[in-house]
Protein backbone atom coordinates (compact mmCIF):
# COMPACT_ATOMS: atom_id res chain seq x y z
CA UNK A 1 0.00 0.00 0.00
CA UNK A 2 2.84 2.40 0.80
CA UNK A 3 4.25 1.82 -2.66
CA UNK A 4 0.88 2.60 -4.24
CA UNK A 5 0.49 5.79 -2.22
CA UNK A 6 3.94 7.01 -3.12
CA UNK A 7 3.17 6.53 -6.78
CA UNK A 8 -0.14 8.31 -6.44
CA UNK A 9 1.64 11.37 -5.10
CA UNK A 10 3.27 11.68 -8.52
CA UNK A 11 6.75 10.42 -7.69
CA UNK A 12 7.01 9.10 -11.20
CA UNK A 13 9.10 9.76 -14.26
CA UNK A 14 7.28 9.84 -17.55
CA UNK A 15 8.80 8.15 -20.55
CA UNK A 16 7.02 10.56 -22.91
CA UNK A 17 5.33 13.95 -22.69
CA UNK A 18 3.29 15.68 -25.38
CA UNK A 19 5.05 17.93 -27.86
CA UNK A 20 3.72 20.25 -30.51
CA UNK A 21 2.56 18.47 -33.71
CA UNK A 22 4.14 15.16 -32.72
CA UNK A 23 2.16 12.39 -31.04
CA UNK A 24 3.39 10.94 -27.78
CA UNK A 25 4.43 7.34 -28.34
CA UNK A 26 4.43 4.66 -25.64
CA UNK A 27 4.52 0.89 -25.57
CA UNK A 28 2.19 -0.23 -22.80
CA UNK A 29 -0.44 2.32 -21.74
CA UNK A 30 -1.62 5.84 -22.46
CA UNK A 31 -3.70 8.57 -20.84
CA UNK A 32 -4.78 11.75 -22.65
CA UNK A 33 -6.66 14.57 -20.91
CA UNK A 34 -6.93 18.34 -21.20
CA UNK A 35 -5.18 18.93 -17.87
CA UNK A 36 -1.67 17.60 -17.33
CA UNK A 37 -2.09 16.88 -13.61
CA UNK A 38 -5.11 14.69 -14.34
CA UNK A 39 -3.08 12.86 -16.97
CA UNK A 40 -0.35 12.26 -14.38
CA UNK A 41 -2.93 10.87 -11.97
CA UNK A 42 -4.18 8.44 -14.61
CA UNK A 43 -0.67 7.21 -15.47
CA UNK A 44 0.18 6.80 -11.79
CA UNK A 45 -2.86 4.56 -11.29
CA UNK A 46 -1.88 2.44 -14.29
CA UNK A 47 1.70 2.14 -13.06
CA UNK A 48 0.38 1.06 -9.67
CA UNK A 49 -1.39 -1.89 -11.29
CA UNK A 50 -4.81 -0.40 -11.91
CA UNK A 51 -6.69 -1.01 -15.13
CA UNK A 52 -8.13 1.55 -17.56
CA UNK A 53 -11.37 1.86 -15.56
CA UNK A 54 -9.48 2.49 -12.31
CA UNK A 55 -7.51 5.19 -14.11
CA UNK A 56 -10.66 6.66 -15.66
CA UNK A 57 -12.31 7.03 -12.26
CA UNK A 58 -9.18 8.57 -10.74
CA UNK A 59 -8.89 10.99 -13.67
CA UNK A 60 -12.57 11.89 -13.35
CA UNK A 61 -12.14 12.91 -9.72
CA UNK A 62 -8.86 14.68 -10.44
CA UNK A 63 -10.47 16.74 -13.20
CA UNK A 64 -13.10 17.87 -10.71
CA UNK A 65 -10.22 19.56 -8.89
CA UNK A 66 -7.76 20.72 -11.54
CA UNK A 67 -10.26 21.45 -14.35
CA UNK A 68 -13.14 22.98 -12.37
CA UNK A 69 -14.76 24.58 -15.43
CA UNK A 70 -15.64 21.21 -16.84
CA UNK A 71 -14.49 18.29 -14.74
CA UNK A 72 -16.99 17.94 -11.96
CA UNK A 73 -18.89 16.40 -9.12
CA UNK A 74 -21.92 18.54 -9.92
CA UNK A 75 -22.50 17.43 -13.50
CA UNK A 76 -22.80 14.18 -15.40
CA UNK A 77 -21.51 12.27 -18.37
CA UNK A 78 -21.05 9.08 -20.34
CA UNK A 79 -18.40 6.36 -20.35
CA UNK A 80 -17.76 3.96 -23.22
CA UNK A 81 -15.70 0.93 -22.16
CA UNK A 82 -14.06 -1.75 -24.28
CA UNK A 83 -12.75 -4.66 -22.25
CA UNK A 84 -9.89 -6.73 -23.62
CA UNK A 85 -11.98 -9.88 -23.24
CA UNK A 86 -14.35 -8.47 -25.87
CA UNK A 87 -17.19 -6.88 -23.90
CA UNK A 88 -18.34 -3.32 -24.66
CA UNK A 89 -20.25 -1.20 -22.15
CA UNK A 90 -21.92 2.19 -22.25
CA UNK A 91 -22.57 3.85 -18.87
CA UNK A 92 -25.12 6.65 -18.75
CA UNK A 93 -24.72 8.99 -15.79
CA UNK A 94 -26.32 11.98 -17.47
CA UNK A 95 -28.08 14.47 -15.20
CA UNK A 96 -31.87 14.22 -14.61
CA UNK A 97 -34.46 16.98 -14.41
CA UNK A 98 -35.83 17.54 -10.90
CA UNK A 99 -39.28 16.08 -10.22
CA UNK A 100 -40.74 19.59 -9.93
CA UNK A 101 -39.55 20.51 -13.44
CA UNK A 102 -42.15 21.47 -16.04
CA UNK A 103 -42.05 22.01 -19.83
CA UNK A 104 -42.73 25.73 -19.37
CA UNK A 105 -40.47 26.46 -16.39
CA UNK A 106 -38.20 28.79 -18.37
CA UNK A 107 -41.00 30.74 -20.09
CA UNK A 108 -42.58 34.00 -18.96
CA UNK A 109 -46.30 34.72 -18.78
CA UNK A 110 -46.36 35.54 -22.49
CA UNK A 111 -44.70 32.26 -23.47
CA UNK A 112 -41.26 33.67 -24.22
CA UNK A 113 -37.99 32.20 -22.94
CA UNK A 114 -36.62 34.07 -19.90
CA UNK A 115 -33.04 35.11 -20.59
CA UNK A 116 -30.36 33.30 -18.52
CA UNK A 117 -32.84 31.40 -16.34
CA UNK A 118 -31.82 28.06 -17.84
CA UNK A 119 -28.08 28.85 -17.69
CA UNK A 120 -27.34 30.76 -14.46
CA UNK A 121 -28.49 29.95 -10.94
CA UNK A 122 -30.00 26.99 -9.13
CA UNK A 123 -33.04 26.60 -11.38
CA UNK A 124 -30.67 25.81 -14.26
CA UNK A 125 -29.26 22.72 -12.53
CA UNK A 126 -30.28 19.13 -13.12
CA UNK A 127 -29.53 16.33 -10.64
CA UNK A 128 -25.80 15.45 -10.90
CA UNK A 129 -24.73 11.98 -11.97
CA UNK A 130 -20.92 12.00 -12.00
CA UNK A 131 -20.33 10.63 -8.49
CA UNK A 132 -22.61 7.63 -8.89
CA UNK A 133 -21.40 7.11 -12.45
CA UNK A 134 -17.73 6.93 -11.48
CA UNK A 135 -18.47 4.74 -8.48
CA UNK A 136 -20.57 2.36 -10.58
CA UNK A 137 -17.78 1.99 -13.15
CA UNK A 138 -15.25 1.31 -10.40
CA UNK A 139 -17.36 -1.28 -8.62
CA UNK A 140 -18.31 -3.20 -11.76
CA UNK A 141 -15.18 -2.96 -13.89
CA UNK A 142 -12.33 -1.60 -11.76
CA UNK A 143 -9.85 -3.41 -9.55
CA UNK A 144 -8.83 -0.80 -6.95
CA UNK A 145 -10.63 0.67 -3.95
CA UNK A 146 -12.43 3.97 -3.91
CA UNK A 147 -9.88 5.28 -1.42
CA UNK A 148 -6.99 4.44 -3.73
CA UNK A 149 -8.39 6.11 -6.84
CA UNK A 150 -9.66 9.21 -5.00
CA UNK A 151 -6.51 9.90 -2.99
CA UNK A 152 -4.76 11.95 -5.73
CA UNK A 153 -7.80 14.22 -6.17
CA UNK A 154 -8.06 14.78 -2.43
CA UNK A 155 -4.37 15.63 -2.27
CA UNK A 156 -4.67 18.12 -5.15
CA UNK A 157 -7.68 19.83 -3.57
CA UNK A 158 -6.26 19.96 -0.04
CA UNK A 159 -2.70 21.00 -0.86
CA UNK A 160 -3.45 22.87 -4.06
CA UNK A 161 -1.72 23.02 -7.41
CA UNK A 162 0.19 25.68 -9.30
CA UNK A 163 -1.84 27.46 -11.97
CA UNK A 164 -0.42 27.53 -15.48
CA UNK A 165 -1.22 29.80 -18.41
CA UNK A 166 -3.71 27.20 -19.63
CA UNK A 167 -5.56 27.28 -16.31
CA UNK A 168 -5.64 31.08 -16.17
CA UNK A 169 -6.99 31.25 -19.73
CA UNK A 170 -10.09 29.42 -18.50
CA UNK A 171 -10.43 31.03 -15.06
CA UNK A 172 -9.85 34.68 -15.91
CA UNK A 173 -12.89 35.32 -18.18
CA UNK A 174 -15.19 34.03 -15.42
CA UNK A 175 -14.17 36.68 -12.87
CA UNK A 176 -17.47 38.59 -13.13
CA UNK A 177 -19.41 35.42 -12.35
CA UNK A 178 -17.12 34.41 -9.48
CA UNK A 179 -17.80 37.82 -7.90
CA UNK A 180 -21.56 37.21 -7.84
CA UNK A 181 -21.39 34.70 -4.97
CA UNK A 182 -19.15 35.15 -1.87
CA UNK A 183 -18.54 31.41 -1.40
CA UNK A 184 -17.39 31.13 -5.04
CA UNK A 185 -15.22 34.25 -4.84
CA UNK A 186 -13.58 32.94 -1.68
CA UNK A 187 -12.26 29.93 -3.63
CA UNK A 188 -11.68 31.18 -7.16
CA UNK A 189 -10.54 34.74 -6.55
CA UNK A 190 -7.65 36.02 -4.44
CA UNK A 191 -8.74 39.08 -2.46
CA UNK A 192 -11.56 39.43 -5.01
CA UNK A 193 -9.06 39.59 -7.89
CA UNK A 194 -8.22 36.95 -10.51
CA UNK A 195 -5.47 34.43 -9.91
CA UNK A 196 -2.26 34.73 -11.91
CA UNK A 197 0.11 32.21 -13.43
CA UNK A 198 2.21 30.67 -10.67
CA UNK A 199 -0.41 31.09 -7.93
CA UNK A 200 -1.52 28.03 -5.97
CA UNK A 201 -5.23 27.15 -5.99
CA UNK A 202 -6.30 25.37 -2.80
CA UNK A 203 -9.88 24.03 -2.47
CA UNK A 204 -10.46 22.95 1.13
CA UNK A 205 -14.25 22.66 0.83
CA UNK A 206 -13.92 20.41 -2.20
CA UNK A 207 -11.27 18.34 -0.40
CA UNK A 208 -13.67 17.77 2.49
CA UNK A 209 -16.44 16.75 0.08
CA UNK A 210 -14.11 14.32 -1.67
CA UNK A 211 -13.06 12.86 1.68
CA UNK A 212 -16.70 12.22 2.57
CA UNK A 213 -17.31 10.45 -0.73
CA UNK A 214 -14.10 8.44 -0.37
CA UNK A 215 -15.08 7.29 3.10
CA UNK A 216 -18.87 6.87 2.78
CA UNK A 217 -19.39 6.33 -0.95
CA UNK A 218 -22.06 7.88 -3.17
CA UNK A 219 -24.67 7.47 -0.41
CA UNK A 220 -23.41 10.64 1.27
CA UNK A 221 -23.78 12.53 -2.03
CA UNK A 222 -27.29 11.32 -2.85
CA UNK A 223 -28.87 10.61 0.54
CA UNK A 224 -26.60 12.23 3.11
CA UNK A 225 -25.07 15.53 4.16
CA UNK A 226 -23.94 16.63 0.69
CA UNK A 227 -27.41 16.13 -0.81
CA UNK A 228 -28.97 18.05 2.07
CA UNK A 229 -26.58 20.97 1.64
CA UNK A 230 -27.27 21.20 -2.11
CA UNK A 231 -31.03 20.96 -1.66
CA UNK A 232 -31.06 23.58 1.12
CA UNK A 233 -29.07 26.03 -1.03
CA UNK A 234 -31.29 25.36 -4.04
CA UNK A 235 -34.50 26.00 -2.16
CA UNK A 236 -33.06 29.16 -0.59
CA UNK A 237 -32.11 30.60 -3.98
CA UNK A 238 -34.99 29.91 -6.33
CA UNK A 239 -34.15 26.31 -7.26
CA UNK A 240 -36.47 23.30 -7.19
CA UNK A 241 -34.25 20.47 -5.92
CA UNK A 242 -35.65 18.10 -3.29
CA UNK A 243 -34.00 15.27 -1.39
CA UNK A 244 -36.09 12.80 -3.42
CA UNK A 245 -34.45 14.10 -6.62
CA UNK A 246 -31.11 12.95 -5.27
CA UNK A 247 -32.16 9.74 -3.52
CA UNK A 248 -33.95 8.51 -6.68
CA UNK A 249 -31.05 9.20 -9.05
CA UNK A 250 -29.78 6.11 -10.90
CA UNK A 251 -27.12 5.15 -13.45
CA UNK A 252 -27.98 3.05 -16.50
CA UNK A 253 -25.85 0.59 -18.44
CA UNK A 254 -26.56 0.04 -22.12
CA UNK A 255 -25.15 -1.65 -25.17
CA UNK A 256 -23.22 1.04 -27.09
CA UNK A 257 -24.14 2.23 -30.57
CA UNK A 258 -22.34 0.19 -33.24
CA UNK A 259 -21.67 0.95 -36.88
CA UNK A 260 -18.90 0.35 -39.40
CA UNK A 261 -16.83 2.68 -41.56
CA UNK A 262 -14.52 1.34 -44.27
CA UNK A 263 -13.95 -1.89 -42.35
CA UNK A 264 -13.56 -0.28 -38.92
CA UNK A 265 -16.07 -0.84 -36.11
CA UNK A 266 -17.29 2.29 -34.34
CA UNK A 267 -18.37 1.84 -30.69
CA UNK A 268 -20.03 4.97 -29.39
CA UNK A 269 -22.55 6.64 -27.13
CA UNK A 270 -26.20 5.59 -27.01
CA UNK A 271 -29.24 7.79 -26.12
CA UNK A 272 -29.75 10.00 -24.22
CA UNK A 273 -26.57 10.91 -26.04
CA UNK A 274 -27.18 11.78 -29.66
CA UNK A 275 -23.46 11.43 -30.30
CA UNK A 276 -23.15 7.83 -31.44
CA UNK A 277 -26.22 7.91 -33.68
CA UNK A 278 -25.31 11.21 -35.32
CA UNK A 279 -21.68 10.16 -35.76
CA UNK A 280 -22.71 6.86 -37.37
CA UNK A 281 -25.23 8.55 -39.66
CA UNK A 282 -22.54 10.97 -40.89
CA UNK A 283 -19.99 8.19 -41.37
CA UNK A 284 -22.52 6.06 -43.25
CA UNK A 285 -23.20 8.96 -45.62
CA UNK A 286 -19.51 9.72 -46.13
CA UNK A 287 -18.64 6.08 -46.76
CA UNK A 288 -20.30 6.59 -50.15
CA UNK A 289 -17.62 9.10 -51.19
CA UNK A 290 -13.89 8.41 -51.78
CA UNK A 291 -12.71 11.11 -49.39
CA UNK A 292 -9.12 9.90 -49.41
CA UNK A 293 -8.91 10.75 -53.14
CA UNK A 294 -10.01 14.32 -52.47
CA UNK A 295 -7.59 16.94 -51.25
CA UNK A 296 -7.89 17.66 -47.53
CA UNK A 297 -10.22 20.65 -46.99
CA UNK A 298 -10.89 20.92 -50.70
CA UNK A 299 -14.28 22.23 -51.80
CA UNK A 300 -15.28 18.72 -52.85
CA UNK A 301 -14.46 17.03 -49.54
CA UNK A 302 -15.87 19.91 -47.49
CA UNK A 303 -19.12 19.85 -49.47
CA UNK A 304 -19.87 16.21 -48.75
CA UNK A 305 -18.82 16.45 -45.10
CA UNK A 306 -21.00 19.53 -44.53
CA UNK A 307 -23.97 17.87 -46.20
CA UNK A 308 -23.52 14.80 -43.98
CA UNK A 309 -23.49 17.08 -40.94
CA UNK A 310 -26.60 18.93 -42.13
CA UNK A 311 -28.73 15.83 -42.69
CA UNK A 312 -27.55 14.06 -39.52
CA UNK A 313 -28.18 17.09 -37.33
CA UNK A 314 -31.66 17.52 -38.77
CA UNK A 315 -32.42 14.02 -37.52
CA UNK A 316 -30.54 14.56 -34.26
CA UNK A 317 -32.43 17.74 -33.40
CA UNK A 318 -35.88 16.42 -34.28
CA UNK A 319 -35.98 12.70 -33.62
CA UNK A 320 -33.96 11.93 -30.49
CA UNK A 321 -34.48 12.15 -26.74
CA UNK A 322 -34.21 10.26 -23.44
CA UNK A 323 -35.09 6.60 -24.24
CA UNK A 324 -36.91 6.35 -20.91
CA UNK A 325 -39.43 8.88 -22.24
CA UNK A 326 -39.46 8.68 -26.06
CA UNK A 327 -38.96 6.13 -28.80
CA UNK A 328 -35.76 6.72 -30.77
CA UNK A 329 -35.54 5.34 -34.35
CA UNK A 330 -31.99 4.12 -33.73
CA UNK A 331 -31.89 1.19 -36.16
CA UNK A 332 -33.19 3.34 -38.98
CA UNK A 333 -30.85 6.28 -38.42
CA UNK A 334 -27.68 4.17 -38.28
CA UNK A 335 -28.56 1.91 -41.22
CA UNK A 336 -26.57 1.93 -44.47
CA UNK A 337 -29.81 1.98 -46.50
CA UNK A 338 -30.99 5.13 -44.76
CA UNK A 339 -27.67 6.81 -45.51
CA UNK A 340 -27.86 5.71 -49.15
CA UNK A 341 -31.29 7.32 -49.42
CA UNK A 342 -29.81 10.59 -48.12
CA UNK A 343 -26.90 10.36 -50.55
CA UNK A 344 -29.35 10.21 -53.46
CA UNK A 345 -30.62 13.63 -52.40
CA UNK A 346 -27.20 15.30 -52.09
CA UNK A 347 -26.21 17.22 -55.21
CA UNK A 348 -22.54 17.11 -56.22
CA UNK A 349 -22.16 20.83 -56.84
CA UNK A 350 -24.85 22.53 -54.77
CA UNK A 351 -25.56 23.02 -51.06
CA UNK A 352 -28.88 21.79 -49.73
CA UNK A 353 -30.83 24.65 -48.07
CA UNK A 354 -31.59 23.46 -44.54
CA UNK A 355 -35.18 24.61 -44.81
CA UNK A 356 -35.64 22.09 -47.64
CA UNK A 357 -34.94 19.09 -45.43
CA UNK A 358 -38.39 19.20 -43.88
CA UNK A 359 -39.83 19.05 -47.40
CA UNK A 360 -37.44 16.38 -48.63
CA UNK A 361 -38.30 12.90 -49.76
CA UNK A 362 -36.19 11.34 -47.02
CA UNK A 363 -38.39 9.25 -44.71
CA UNK A 364 -37.70 11.04 -41.43
CA UNK A 365 -39.67 9.01 -38.91
CA UNK A 366 -40.95 10.53 -36.07
CA UNK A 367 -19.28 24.92 -23.54
CA UNK A 368 -18.60 23.07 -21.15
CA UNK A 369 -17.35 19.58 -21.13
CA UNK A 370 -14.14 17.61 -20.81
CA UNK A 371 -13.08 14.39 -22.47
CA UNK A 372 -10.33 11.89 -21.69
CA UNK A 373 -9.10 8.69 -23.34
CA UNK A 374 -7.25 5.79 -21.70
CA UNK A 375 -5.76 2.46 -22.82
CA UNK A 376 -4.07 0.12 -20.33
CA UNK A 377 -1.41 -2.55 -20.83
CA UNK A 378 -4.03 -5.34 -21.03
CA UNK A 379 -5.88 -3.76 -23.94
CA UNK A 380 -8.81 -2.32 -21.98
CA UNK A 381 -9.94 1.07 -23.25
CA UNK A 382 -12.12 3.82 -21.76
CA UNK A 383 -13.52 6.86 -23.50
CA UNK A 384 -15.17 9.29 -21.05
CA UNK A 385 -16.88 12.64 -21.47
CA UNK A 386 -18.21 14.57 -18.47
CA UNK A 387 -19.86 17.96 -18.42
CA UNK A 388 -21.22 20.94 -16.53
CA UNK A 389 -22.65 22.22 -19.86
CA UNK A 390 -21.44 25.84 -19.75
CA UNK A 391 -18.01 26.77 -18.40
CA UNK A 392 -18.46 26.44 -14.61
CA UNK A 393 -22.05 25.30 -15.15
CA UNK A 394 -24.72 27.38 -13.46
CA UNK A 395 -21.95 29.45 -11.78
CA UNK A 396 -23.14 28.43 -8.29
CA UNK A 397 -21.60 26.35 -5.48
CA UNK A 398 -23.97 25.09 -2.79
CA UNK A 399 -22.79 26.14 0.67
CA UNK A 400 -19.45 24.56 1.57
CA UNK A 401 -19.61 21.68 -0.93
CA UNK A 402 -16.84 23.23 -3.06
CA UNK A 403 -18.12 22.10 -6.47
CA UNK A 404 -20.07 23.91 -9.20
CA UNK A 405 -23.55 22.77 -10.16
CA UNK A 406 -24.35 22.18 -13.83
CA UNK A 407 -26.71 24.17 -16.04
CA UNK A 408 -27.90 21.12 -17.98
CA UNK A 409 -31.56 22.22 -17.96
CA UNK A 410 -30.55 24.41 -20.92
CA UNK A 411 -29.92 21.25 -22.95
CA UNK A 412 -33.64 20.56 -22.98
CA UNK A 413 -36.00 22.19 -25.48
CA UNK A 414 -37.29 25.15 -23.48
CA UNK A 415 -39.47 26.14 -26.41
CA UNK A 416 -39.70 24.59 -29.86
CA UNK A 417 -38.14 26.85 -32.46
CA UNK A 418 -36.02 28.73 -29.92
CA UNK A 419 -32.26 28.18 -29.86
CA UNK A 420 -30.41 27.16 -26.71
CA UNK A 421 -26.97 28.52 -25.72
CA UNK A 422 -25.35 26.48 -28.51
CA UNK A 423 -27.77 27.76 -31.17
CA UNK A 424 -29.48 24.35 -31.40
CA UNK A 425 -33.13 24.39 -32.37
CA UNK A 426 -34.60 21.15 -31.08
CA UNK A 427 -37.93 19.34 -31.13
CA UNK A 428 -40.55 18.18 -28.67
CA UNK A 429 -38.85 14.83 -28.04
CA UNK A 430 -36.34 16.73 -25.92
CA UNK A 431 -38.83 18.83 -23.95
CA UNK A 432 -38.57 19.16 -20.16
CA UNK A 433 -40.24 16.46 -18.07
CA UNK A 434 -39.72 15.43 -14.43
CA UNK A 435 -36.92 12.89 -14.10
CA UNK A 436 -35.96 13.13 -17.77
CA UNK A 437 -32.37 13.37 -19.00
CA UNK A 438 -31.63 16.07 -21.58
CA UNK A 439 -30.37 15.06 -25.00
CA UNK A 440 -26.59 15.31 -25.17
CA UNK A 441 -23.97 15.60 -27.90
CA UNK A 442 -21.22 13.87 -25.90
CA UNK A 443 -19.59 11.24 -28.11
CA UNK A 444 -17.08 9.07 -26.22
CA UNK A 445 -15.98 6.67 -28.94
CA UNK A 446 -13.76 3.61 -29.36
CA UNK A 447 -12.75 2.18 -32.75
CA UNK A 448 -11.64 -1.38 -33.45
CA UNK A 449 -10.72 -3.43 -36.51
CA UNK A 450 -10.77 -7.23 -36.57
CA UNK A 451 -11.43 -7.09 -32.79
CA UNK A 452 -8.24 -5.11 -32.19
CA UNK A 453 -8.14 -1.62 -30.69
CA UNK A 454 -7.47 1.16 -33.18
CA UNK A 455 -8.52 4.44 -31.60
CA UNK A 456 -10.06 6.06 -28.51
CA UNK A 457 -11.48 9.52 -29.12
CA UNK A 458 -13.90 12.19 -27.92
CA UNK A 459 -14.20 15.89 -27.21
CA UNK A 460 -15.96 18.66 -25.31
CA UNK A 461 -17.78 21.43 -27.17
CA UNK A 462 -21.58 21.16 -27.10
CA UNK A 463 -22.98 20.08 -30.49
CA UNK A 464 -19.52 20.58 -31.96
CA UNK A 465 -18.41 17.53 -29.99
CA UNK A 466 -19.92 15.34 -32.68
CA UNK A 467 -18.37 17.12 -35.65
CA UNK A 468 -15.00 17.47 -33.90
CA UNK A 469 -14.97 13.74 -33.23
CA UNK A 470 -16.05 13.03 -36.81
CA UNK A 471 -13.30 15.16 -38.34
CA UNK A 472 -10.63 13.63 -36.11
CA UNK A 473 -11.70 10.15 -37.22
CA UNK A 474 -11.69 11.18 -40.88
CA UNK A 475 -8.29 12.83 -40.47
CA UNK A 476 -6.81 9.53 -39.30
CA UNK A 477 -8.73 6.92 -41.29
CA UNK A 478 -9.12 8.80 -44.58
CA UNK A 479 -6.32 11.36 -44.62
CA UNK A 480 -3.74 9.25 -42.73
CA UNK A 481 -2.66 11.99 -40.33
CA UNK A 482 -0.82 11.12 -37.15
CA UNK A 483 -3.04 11.48 -34.11
CA UNK A 484 -1.55 14.80 -32.98
CA UNK A 485 -2.05 16.42 -36.38
CA UNK A 486 -5.53 14.91 -36.53
CA UNK A 487 -6.70 16.53 -33.29
CA UNK A 488 -4.97 19.85 -34.02
CA UNK A 489 -6.31 20.29 -37.57
CA UNK A 490 -8.66 23.27 -38.16
CA UNK A 491 -12.36 22.44 -37.86
CA UNK A 492 -15.69 23.42 -39.35
CA UNK A 493 -19.23 22.71 -38.17
CA UNK A 494 -22.81 22.63 -39.43
CA UNK A 495 -25.82 21.71 -37.28
CA UNK A 496 -28.77 22.11 -39.69
CA UNK A 497 -29.94 25.42 -38.21
CA UNK A 498 -28.78 28.13 -38.37
CA UNK A 499 -27.93 27.38 -42.00
CA UNK A 500 -24.30 28.50 -41.82
CA UNK A 501 -20.94 26.78 -41.83
CA UNK A 502 -19.03 27.78 -38.72
CA UNK A 503 -15.26 27.81 -39.27
CA UNK A 504 -12.45 28.30 -36.80
CA UNK A 505 -10.25 31.37 -36.68
CA UNK A 506 -8.08 32.41 -38.40
CA UNK A 507 -8.83 30.31 -41.49
CA UNK A 508 -9.90 26.74 -42.26
CA UNK A 509 -10.28 26.81 -46.03
CA UNK A 510 -8.17 28.58 -48.61
CA UNK A 511 -9.61 31.71 -50.21
CA UNK A 512 -10.13 29.79 -53.43
CA UNK A 513 -11.96 26.95 -51.65
CA UNK A 514 -14.12 29.39 -49.70
CA UNK A 515 -15.19 31.16 -52.89
CA UNK A 516 -15.98 27.84 -54.56
CA UNK A 517 -18.12 26.77 -51.61
CA UNK A 518 -19.89 30.13 -51.55
CA UNK A 519 -20.72 29.68 -55.22
CA UNK A 520 -22.28 26.34 -54.28
CA UNK A 521 -24.55 28.14 -51.81
CA UNK A 522 -22.69 27.93 -48.50
CA UNK A 523 -22.52 30.79 -46.01
CA UNK A 524 -19.70 31.11 -43.49
CA UNK A 525 -19.30 32.45 -39.96
CA UNK A 526 -15.87 32.57 -38.32
CA UNK A 527 -15.58 31.90 -34.58
CA UNK A 528 -12.76 31.28 -32.06
CA UNK A 529 -11.38 27.77 -31.90
CA UNK A 530 -13.53 25.20 -30.13
CA UNK A 531 -13.48 21.74 -28.57
CA UNK A 532 -10.50 19.82 -27.22
CA UNK A 533 -10.15 16.36 -28.72
CA UNK A 534 -8.14 13.95 -26.58
CA UNK A 535 -7.33 10.81 -28.53
CA UNK A 536 -5.20 7.66 -28.71
CA UNK A 537 -4.29 5.72 -31.84
CA UNK A 538 -2.60 2.34 -32.00
CA UNK A 539 -0.15 2.03 -34.88
CA UNK A 540 -1.08 -1.20 -36.71
CA UNK A 541 2.51 -1.80 -37.79
CA UNK A 542 4.44 -1.14 -34.58
CA UNK A 543 1.54 -1.64 -32.14
CA UNK A 544 2.78 1.44 -30.27
CA UNK A 545 0.26 3.79 -28.67
CA UNK A 546 0.17 7.33 -30.03
CA UNK A 547 -1.44 10.04 -27.88
CA UNK A 548 -2.69 13.39 -29.12
CA UNK A 549 -3.78 16.17 -26.74
CA UNK A 550 -5.51 19.05 -28.50
CA UNK A 551 -3.38 22.21 -28.76
CA UNK A 552 -6.55 24.23 -28.14
CA UNK A 553 -6.17 23.39 -24.42
CA UNK A 554 -2.78 24.61 -23.27
CA UNK A 555 -2.85 22.59 -20.05
CA UNK A 556 -3.53 19.26 -21.75
CA UNK A 557 -1.12 16.36 -21.98
CA UNK A 558 -0.74 12.86 -23.36
CA UNK A 559 1.49 10.55 -21.33
CA UNK A 560 2.08 6.89 -20.69
CA UNK A 561 4.76 4.25 -20.27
Amino acid sequence: MKQVLSILFFLINFVSLSSLASPVTTKHAMVVTEQYLATQVGVSILKAGGNAVDAAVAVGYALAVVNPCCGNLGGGGFMTIHLAKGKDIFLNFRERAPFAATPTMFLDATGHVIADKSTIGYAAAAVPGTVLGLDTALKKYGTMTRQQVMLPAIHLAEHGYILTAGDIKILDPQTKYFKLYPNVAKIFLRSNKPYKVGDRLVQIDLANTLKQISRLGPAVFYRGQIAKEVVDASQAHGGIFTLKDFSDYFVQEYTPIYCTYRGYQIISAAPPSSGGITLCEMLNILENYPLRTFKFHSAKSAHYIIEAMRYAFFDRNNLLGDPNFVSNPVDQLISKDYAANIVRNILDTQATPSIDLEKSKINHEGTNTTHYSIIDSWGNAVSTTVTLNSFFGAKVIAGHTGFFLNDEMDDFTSQSGTANKFGLIQGEKNNIQPGKRPLSAMTPTIITRDNKLVMVVGSPGGPRIITSTLQTILNVLDYHMNIQDAVDAPRFHHQWLPDVVIVEEPQVFSDETTKELQTMGYHFVTQPKWSAVEAIYIDPMTHLLQGGSDNRRLAGMAAGY
